[in-house]
């Protein structure tokens, strides 16, 4: 246990260091961008650019503040909800990807590319994308380390038993529904057609991560389903919360912002953007995983084991009093 909190530990300032780079260059854009010393990306205007870079400011302030949380003594203050919830969305988003980024770093190298950055050429500088990349990477690695430690020093419970050993949970209707939606996405992934509007607009990125999601809540959907059984299993139980964090974290967190950017290009129609899927089918898809996800997680909240205070408060007085 001591080893692995000094590896937690450790992860979490290797995570809150990565974002660094990333959160200085946005600072960067919104000062350059607003004394005229840089250019603003393509399709936006100065108002627009500024408010989209100030938000992922915050975003990138909020994971790095979450990074220490993890790690410092005044983590094991904050509120278990606000914790909870930071981490479970920014574990959905960073760890779920990193897969992806192993993946599109390899298939690019064979291809002899560089591997696309996301970000626009008239206002990102060529160093700068393979900087913002590692910012993402780094904290994905930092989280999915520092994450499981900080939770063992706080709810220690929940890792000290297996499956079965007294552990209760809602029926798994939101690993069914996770599952449903997994196997949509592998279909997709696999090359399917059917509730594909355009399948000219794939392309190999696409692919990838629509593979990485169905991975996700294929394997948080087998997790949960696993654990809500009384039978014990031979699989350790903080195997089984890990991986139904992370796979209900990715199903919430992604198609969280995934749901109103399908649902704007359905009613707004704008001409420069097309989605291959089609658009009802993937609004249907998104809502379900937010459902699932939230379903899952509550789901894993029921499965940590009732502490010995928990089972003492509900025995009988009478019986006290023999020991």
């Amino acid at each position: 246990m001591e080893r692995w909190d000094r590896v937690g530990r450790c992860a979490g300032y290797g995570a809150a260091l990565a974002m660094s780079p990333y959160l200085l260059i946005k600072v960067s854009w919104v000062i350059g961008s607003l004394l005229g010393l840089a250019p603003i990306g393509e399709g936006f205007n100065p108002a627009g650019w500024v408010l989209l870079n100030t938000v992922t400011i915050g975003m990138a302030g909020i994971g790095i503040a979450l990074a220490l949380a993890l790690v410092r003594p005044w983590g094991m203050r904050v509120p278990e909800w606000l914790v909870a919830f930071c981490a479970w969305t920014g574990a959905g988003l960073l760890v779920s990807i990193l897969p992806y980024a192993v993946l599109s770093t390899v298939l690019d190298a064979a291809r002899g590319g560089a591997t696309n950055s996301g970000g626009d050429d008239s206002a990102m500088p060529g160093w700068e994308g393979p900087l913002i990349q590692s910012s993402f990477v780094g904290m994905g690695l930092g989280l999915a380390l520092a994450l499981p430690a900080y939770l063992r020093r706080r709810w220690p419970e929940a890792f000290a038993a297996r499956v079965g050993d007294g552990s209760r949970t809602a029926v798994p209707w939101a690993a069914a529904i996770a599952a449903v939606v997994g196997l949509a996405w592998a279909y997709w992934a696999m090359g399917g057609t059917l509730g594909v509007a355009h399948p000219a607009q794939r392309d190999t990125n696409g692919y990838l991560l629509t593979g990485v999601g169905a991975l996700w809540a294929l394997a948080g959907s087998a997790a949960v389903w696993t654990l809500a059984p009384q039978r014990p299993t031979r699989v350790p139980h903080r195997l089984l919360l890990t991986l139904g964090w992370l796979g209900s974290g990715s199903l919430f967190a992604w198609s969280g912002w995934k749901l109103p950017f399908t649902l704007f290009v359905a009613l707004a129609r704008p001409s420069d953007v097309t989605l291959p899927e089609n658009l009802a089918v993937a609004a249907v898809l998104h809502l379900a995983a937010v459902v699932a996800g939230v379903g899952m997680l509550r789901s894993l909240v029921g499965s940590r084991p009732r502490t010995s205070g928990d089972r003492k408060s509900t025995r009988p007085a009478a019986t006290t009093s023999q020991y």
